[in-house]
């Protein structure tokens, strides 16, 4: 067996350290601890356990029911274009992660969405599809995506 090799089990059927593993990661990501110590003493596992566990645990939800993506876009250079582009993507569920817009030139500005798509988005070329439909997107395509 290839130890990079990934497994689906039910979570009864785990250790408790696994868990209480995820558990201290979920606390750190959303800030509601400020420190490893600190949310392991507060799930009860000690550090050294999580020190051990955490970078081969992982929800199966946090793993395979959301996709990465990266979307370039040519956006003409008016009032509200980034604007209604965000609310598009708000409406086809995506979750915006990082924006970077260039300085517009000759009335034209590149714009590189990271986002992640839920499962309940059929795919990400339709999403791009609605992208293209809307007033003042140039250009719009796929650049990555796990």
């Amino acid at each position: 067996m290839n130890g990079d090799q990934l497994i689906v089990v039910k979570m009864k059927a785990l250790p408790d350290m696994i868990p209480k593993t995820l558990e201290v990661k979920r606390l750190l990501a959303r800030g509601e601890e400020k420190n490893s110590a600190q949310a392991c003493r507060r799930v009860g596992i000690s550090r050294s356990a999580y020190y051990k566990y955490r970078d081969s645990v992982f929800s199966y939800e946090e793993m395979f029911s959301q996709k990465i993506v990266t979307l370039y876009c040519v956006l003409q250079d008016e009032p509200g274009v980034l604007s209604r582009l965000l609310a598009s993507l708000h409406e086809q569920n995506a979750n915006i992660l990082t924006v970077n817009q260039n300085i517009p030139v000759d009335g034209a500005a590149a714009v590189t969405i990271s986002m992640r798509l839920r499962t309940e988005v059929a795919d990400a070329i339709a999403v791009v599809s609605k992208v293209l439909e809307l007033s003042g997107v140039a250009e719009a395509k796929l650049l990555s995506g796990e």
